[in-house]
């Protein structure tokens, strides 16, 4: 068993440096979704069309993603700290950019390095955090960076309603400026080397194979929603495939691999990031397709819409220490099964919204899914960094954030292809937006995607069960 955390060693600013892992971690995740409900109006400001517009969403999420597992093996071999500090510093460059009004290809440019910053930083939180407390403490460690994770990728679209409300968009990627400046002074002052770093080197052909493979994926399932299932589609799906097979040929075969496979023999941890994946799948069927619900169907000013979303992210933030504070004293796995159930039961709910006076239950759904949500988070996050080798808490942190990554494109490409699908075969036509003066075809199409929702949802629970006998407190380190 690895040498756990004492008391003498235990770091007394332990607690601010969760804040400033906390405040990074919400920042990178914000960021990729902020930016969707500021495109028309960029789209107007830059004079790009919508759909090409889209592409400083995509390229943000495919770069973090193709880049986590690299920076966790990099934290691994020099240190964590050090990785994520200069990541922090990357990200608000890469915000400055962002938000300098210099045309589409810089905005791009800036998206690409804000990106990079966000790797770095996401891909070593789980692992700083694991080193950092001793485990009596970390579930509520957990709890705190998994809150601030998961408020991150569900608060975008209510926080860029408002910014937009009073200034331009511009400041949706500005107000990361003073915020990351303010953490990163703390984070240079409190946040000091952690365990020693390994030695070895970088597994070049696993990163490169598994780049491609993340970057064609994503991007073929971005484009399939507005040309459809082509050739061009399909041939990007294909190198997918193809990359992904050759990326397990080369972890296989080298001796230094950029994702040990070894990791995935422990049960709980591949238990743990697949139920990781699985919600943060059924999270976004809520976040991309309940604007649509409130705007069009309910027909709701833009305001009371965004604080109506708003709902689900206060919720979480409430219910996220208890779920660290149940984390600590029960069956992780059974704190996270319930989670999971809470959220399959909104799911449920969801199934039922009509066309019109729907927002009680809405209201209740939501609150269902934000209790839900805030039990998982830590939970998982505890199983997940505290049963491998403290040798691999980079790579197993950064395949962590990996799996959430995953679980948020993916829903957000299912959600939408169901959605525009169902539509699309009920009118006969192709369809890529709300169908105007066609209500009841939306509801249907969006009560299937829920129903969706709730097979997955399900799944998760299953997982969980399946973990609940096999998690023993004397093997978390």
């Amino acid at each position: 068993m690895q040498q756990t955390t004492t008391q003498s060693t235990v770091d007394p600013h332990r607690w601010a440096v969760i804040i400033i892992l906390g405040i990074f971690a919400f920042m990178s995740n914000l960021d990729s979704s902020i930016v969707n409900i500021a495109i028309p109006v960029m789209t107007r400001d830059l004079h790009v069309p919508a759909s090409q517009m889209e592409w400083i969403v995509s390229l943000y999420l495919i770069v973090l993603s193709a880049l986590l597992l690299l920076f966790g093996k990099l934290g691994d071999l020099w240190g964590k700290e050090k990785i994520f500090k200069l990541g922090t510093f990357v990200f608000v460059l890469g915000s400055a950019m962002s938000g300098t009004p210099l045309g589409f290809n810089f905005l791009l440019l800036g998206r690409f390095v804000q990106a990079v910053g966000g790797a770095m930083t996401l891909a070593n939180t789980y692992g700083i955090v694991t080193a950092e407390f001793p485990i009596k403490e970390r579930g509520r460690a957990m709890g705190t960076v998994g809150t601030f994770v998961a408020l991150g990728a569900v608060a975008g679209p209510g926080l860029g309603g408002l910014i937009l409300a009073v200034s331009s968009w511009p400041y949706i990627f500005w107000i990361n400026i003073p915020i990351g400046v303010i953490a990163l002074i703390f984070a240079l002052r409190l946040m000091h080397a952690g365990p020693a770093p390994v030695k070895g080197g970088v597994d070049w052909g696993g990163f490169l194979t598994q780049a491609v493979a993340i970057g064609a994926g994503f991007w073929g399932l971005n484009m399939s929603q507005q040309m459809g299932f082509t050739p061009l589609i399909w041939g990007l799906l294909g190198i997918a495939i193809v990359a992904l097979i050759g990326f397990f040929i080369v972890e296989n075969r080298v001796h230094e691999p950029l994702l040990p496979l070894r990791i995935f023999k422990n049960a709980l941890f591949s238990g743990g990031v697949v139920a990781v994946y699985l919600v943060f799948v059924v999270q976004f069927f809520m976040t991309v397709l309940m604007p649509f619900y409130l705007e069009d169907t309910l027909r709701l000013p833009a305001g009371m819409a965004g604080a109506l979303l708003t709902l689900y992210p206060l919720t979480m933030v409430f219910f996220a220490p208890l779920g660290g504070y149940l984390a600590d004293r029960m069956n992780i796995a059974l704190v996270g099964l319930i989670g999971a159930a809470l959220i399959g039961l909104a799911d449920v709910l969801y199934l039922f919204l009509p066309l019109s006076g729907g927002i009680v239950l809405y209201g209740v759904a939501t609150v269902l899914l934000g209790m839900g949500t805030g039990l998982f988070q830590s939970p998982l996050g505890d199983i997940v960094m505290s049963v491998v080798p403290k040798t691999d808490l980079g790579i197993t942190g950064s395949f962590n954030a990996l799996a959430r990554n995953l679980g948020m494109v993916t829903g957000t490409a299912a959600s939408t292809s169901i959605l525009f699908g169902v539509m699309s075969a009920h009118l006969g036509k192709r369809v890529t937006t709300y169908p105007a003066g066609q209500d009841s075809v939306f509801l249907s199409a969006l009560h299937t995607a829920f129903g969706i929702a709730v097979v997955v949802a399900v799944l998760a629970v299953l997982v969980l069960a399946w973990m609940m006998p096999k998690i023993k407190k004397a093997d978390l380190k």
